[in-house]
């Protein structure tokens, strides 16, 4: 991909190089996603305010994450800052606004009370960057609060990209209903770039699989 490509919202998604093949058997249990798109719904107008820092917010939002000894987010957290403070610099409004409301999502478990599970922070920055990157180009966030179906499709976004799987609901149903009110994939304009990053982690994944395979055969392997 070519740099200045790295600088569109799609190209900054790509370029993290999540697996998404790879996450699919990976996922743990979640919420149920009429409580998460429950509480998309209820996304206070302060989050949404344009000269909201996100970094600040991520620090504010996670706390229940121990911080360093030096005082400074630890683990998930400062991986969460650092992709909050490149969608403040980046200026793109969407991609703010779809960060802020993943992270009201989290607070809420606070202010609406917790979800049954709870929703993980462990890969908060991953989630940061699919709303924002990922989803909001190609249906601002404020459409989230206002369809139902988009607000599916957001509340499935963030419980994936989380790695939960939704409450009742199967790996293969999940997939199923995810993938169909995926609005990235149904644009024609931008799912090719998708297809070909998918292509590229196959083949590095096959090629790490032969590599292990020839790895084990050599003589004198343990």
């Amino acid at each position: 991909m070519a740099s200045d490509e790295t600088t569109t919202p799609l190209g900054r998604w790509l370029a993290r190089g999540d697996d998404e093949q790879d996450l699919w058997g990976r996922l743990v249990p979640g919420p149920s996603v009429d409580d998460v798109a429950r509480r998309l719904s209820a996304v206070p107008r302060s989050f949404l305010e344009p000269g909201l820092s996100l970094r600040s917010l991520v620090g504010d939002v996670l706390d229940d994450l121990a911080p360093d000894p030096l005082g400074q987010l630890a683990g998930p957290a400062r991986r969460a800052a650092d992709v909050a403070g490149e969608i403040d610099e980046s200026g793109h409004d969407a991609a703010r606004r779809g960060a802020a409301v993943a992270l009201w999502t989290w607070a809420s478990q606070d202010e609406l009370g917790p979800a049954e599970p709870r929703l993980l922070t462990r890969s908060a920055d991953r989630v940061l960057a699919a709303l924002a990157w990922r989803l909001a180009p190609v249906v601002d966030p404020r459409v989230w609060l206002a369809d139902a179906e988009r607000r599916d499709e957001a509340a499935r976004s963030l419980l994936f990209w989380g790695g939960q799987l939704p409450a009742g609901e199967d790996a293969a149903t999940a997939r199923a209903l995810l993938e169909a009110r995926d609005s990235l994939r149904r644009d024609q304009s931008l799912s090719q770039a998708l297809a070909e990053q998918q292509h590229r982690l196959e083949v590095m994944r096959r090629l790490r699989e032969a590599r292990a395979r020839e790895a084990a055969a050599r003589p004198g392997h343990e």
